[in-house]
């Protein structure tokens, strides 16, 4: 965390709300739970890299010890935090927005993919783009925690999740900067206590 806010003296606004954003993502796993992210845009992006930071080795190599996995492939493989991007669903997206309603995809497969004990992660720079916030009205229905990560004015995500993570910037193309810092030192955080060198 010093090192983060040593970097971007910006986030120490931010600490506490980024320290709870940690042990609701460590709580997320260690419970057996997933995480399913959406965003729009550059959050979109955004969503895909958090996931892909999750899915493989970030920092850490880690290794696959998993008796059931035969050995040749096991040193090809890497251990995954279980992770899901609601944005790269092309088929789902483009047949919902067009039979029923855009607002609501990623509510849909929230609905569709989210439990009890899971992690819905929504990324808007505004914090009131529809669709993720009725995703995480979704999520907050059937059980599931909610992290939203924002700019920081007040919004609908802010009002509606668990933890919001309101980067010091009003801008789109600022507050998606600060946004990336965060989410690296997240899922640092995250592979680190799960996977140890």
């Amino acid at each position: 965390m010093e090192h983060l806010i040593k970097r971007y003296p910006a986030l120490s606004a931010c600490r506490e709300d980024i320290k709870q954003a940690e042990k609701l993502l460590i709580d997320t796993y260690k419970h057996g739970g997933k995480v399913l992210v959406c965003g729009n845009g550059g959050s979109a992006a955004d969503s895909e890299h958090i996931v892909g930071e999750l899915m493989k080795g970030f920092l850490l190599k880690r290794p696959v010890a998993d008796a059931r996995i035969a050995e040749a492939l096991r040193g090809k493989l890497q251990g995954a935090l279980r992770a899901i991007s609601l944005v790269s669903q092309s088929a789902i997206l483009s047949a919902y927005s067009n039979d029923v309603d855009p607002d609501m995809v990623y509510a849909q497969l929230v609905y569709g993919y989210a439990n009890e004990g899971d992690l819905v992660i929504g990324l808007s720079t505004s914090g009131n783009s529809k669709n993720v916030v009725y995703a995480q009205m979704v999520a907050k229905a059937v059980g599931a925690k909610t992290l939203s990560l924002t700019g920081e004015k007040e919004s609908r995500l802010s009002e509606l999740s668990d933890v919001t993570i309101r980067v010091p910037e009003t801008e789109t193309y600022k507050v998606q900067e600060l946004h990336l810092p965060v989410y690296h030192y997240l899922c640092a955080a995250v592979e680190k206590t799960f996977f140890h060198e």
